[in-house]
């Protein structure tokens, strides 16, 4: 992982990580994995609440802040303030812009400057990456 020499609040030895992640998961928080499209139930999540990094748990995004864009991926126009760090990703032969939790540094995913006001932003997520926490009431 790109990440070993930077520090987090939420650090732990790959062993961790894998003990406490599932093998998916783990590919793709650990590894800057891509999860196939359409695959994550939380494209299809509609209900009131927050989305939070499956790793540690921080929260990353509001329903408020998703829409539908399309891709096949959880896609939202704001993270939460603070939550998430970028990075430069020349990975593939191209250079986007990385998404990482600015808390334990898992890969998230990518965010695109296509996305609807008010930023213009499309933080397009994997869905493994994260879990969701529904509002109560």
């Amino acid at each position: 992982m790109s990440t070993k020499t930077e520090s987090y609040p939420v650090t732990k030895a790959e062993a961790e990580w894998r003990a406490t992640l599932t093998p998916e998961q783990f590919r793709v928080l650990r590894g800057h994995g891509t999860e196939r499209a359409g695959t994550s139930p939380l494209n299809y999540e509609k209900r009131d609440g927050t989305y939070t990094c499956a790793g540690c748990g921080t929260p990353l995004f509001t329903a408020e802040a998703k829409y539908e864009s399309g891709t096949g991926w959880p896609s939202f126009f704001r993270p939460i303030e603070g939550a998430v760090a970028t990075r430069t990703d020349r990975s593939f032969f191209m250079t986007r812009t990385e998404v990482h939790c600015a808390t334990c540094g898992g890969h998230l995913g990518h965010v695109f400057p296509d996305g609807p006001q008010p930023t213009g932003q499309r933080y397009c997520m994997n869905g493994v990456a994260m879990a969701f926490e529904p509002k109560e009431g």
